[in-house]
């Protein structure tokens, strides 16, 4: 079955209008503009993930502050844009899409360093914030403004413009460099261009092409990214330099055992035998404390969290919602997978953190800018013409 049939098939029956006279009562979260059902989830998730950082970040009650700030910031910023109707978010694609290309063309002209990267932009004494987060809503919300005023499924001329939307912020994202972001960010386009409704041929006539340049993008890669994919296929191949946190990360899962060590009474991570337990390795210190059993209730979280978005994106009235949701909630399971996957060995190291557990700003605002605008997308289903 074609994507373009299941495309058709996702669009549920229209919302019957109410008889002449009469009117129902709008519930509070109606009134807000809010899922309490995912809302509820997202904060189970945060609270949870504050436990898990206080252990991990060697008991800083202080980064623990920090990052519960960061996350009130993140829910305010999600309540304001779930207010925005789809229309709304449409007409703010072009202008979100051109500043993030120009925020990091000014990181590639004046960005700041850091750990042998340029992606920061600093405003002395105010913020310091990578653009590229930006671009990982910037881009689905682009793409699917795009496509959702063409035919579907999408023909080659408009699949070429969507490749050359794509690949300007990928290739600057990549040259900071940040493979790991480059690569969400393609992805977020990628999905909202899948779920337009491509055949089966055409996909798999791209992912071909995809294999192909594969000899072009290692010749591309820095050398730290080459030794990441050789470490991955062989970890025990330089174990005290680029094997060392692949190691480490999964001696820490794997000393867990089922039911963990206990809370802050894990060796690798308390011993500070693992590096960025408080960022990107931050599941090495769950399954060492927690085991088997607290791994699995994460993964279980965050299997809700994207069941409960699905649910929500099919039941979007019209194609730029319905092709802009299921890309933000298929984006947040790509970012779990990819984490987990990293840190437990089957995938190479990319540095993409765990969502809303992780120490990060911009990245839970990021995320969760993303989820409102789910919200929106959701609560305003009613408000569009049968």
């Amino acid at each position: 079955m074609a994507l373009s049939d299941l495309s058709r098939r996702w669009r549920p029956y229209p919302v019957k209008a109410p008889a002449s006279g009469m009117s129902r009562r709008r519930g509070f979260w109606e009134r807000v503009h809010l899922d309490p059902w995912l809302l509820g989830l997202l904060l189970l998730l945060m609270g949870a993930g504050l436990v898990v950082l206080y252990s991990a970040s060697g008991q800083r009650l202080d980064t623990v502050i920090a990052q519960g700030i960061r996350f009130g910031v993140a829910l305010g910023v999600m309540v304001v844009i779930a207010q925005f109707a789809p229309a709304t978010l449409i007409r703010w694609a072009l202008p979100a899409y051109l500043l993030g290309v120009m925020m990091l063309v000014a990181v590639e002209l004046v960005g700041d360093m850091g750990m042998g990267a340029q992606r920061w932009l600093v405003i002395p004494g105010v913020i310091r914030f990578q653009p590229s987060e930006l671009m990982k809503l910037a881009m689905p919300l682009m793409v699917a403004a795009y496509l959702s005023r063409r035919e579907l499924p999408p023909r080659a001329r408009d699949l070429a413009v969507c490749a050359l939307i794509v690949g300007v912020p990928v290739v600057l994202i990549a040259k900071q460099p940040d493979l790991g972001t480059s690569l969400l960010v393609g992805a977020s386009a990628v999905f909202v261009v899948l779920l337009a409704g491509l055949s089966w041929r055409i996909i798999g006539l791209l992912g071909a092409l995809a294999a192909a340049a594969l000899p072009l993008l290692w010749m591309n890669m820095h050398d730290y990214q080459r030794r990441r994919v050789l470490t991955f296929l062989d970890p025990n191949s330089d174990p005290l330099g680029a094997g060392w946190n692949i190691i480490q990360s999964t001696t820490a899962i794997g000393s867990g055992g089922v039911l963990g060590k206990g809370w802050m009474e894990g060796t690798q991570s308390q011993l500070e035998f693992l590096p960025e337990r408080h960022t990107d390795f931050i599941v090495a210190v769950l399954g060492e404390e927690f085991g088997l059993v607290g791994m699995l209730a994460f993964l279980l979280l965050y299997l809700m969290i994207v069941c409960r978005g699905l649910w929500l994106a099919a039941e979007a009235q019209e194609t730029f919602g319905r092709l802009l949701a299921g890309s933000i909630i298929l984006t947040f399971f790509i970012y779990v997978f990819v984490n987990v996957g990293m840190v437990s060995g089957i995938l190479p190291v990319v540095g993409v953190p765990l969502p809303l557990v992780s120490y990060g700003g911009t990245s839970s605002v990021t995320l969760m800018a993303g989820f409102g605008i789910l919200m929106a997308i959701h609560a305003h289903r009613r408000l569009l013409p049968r």
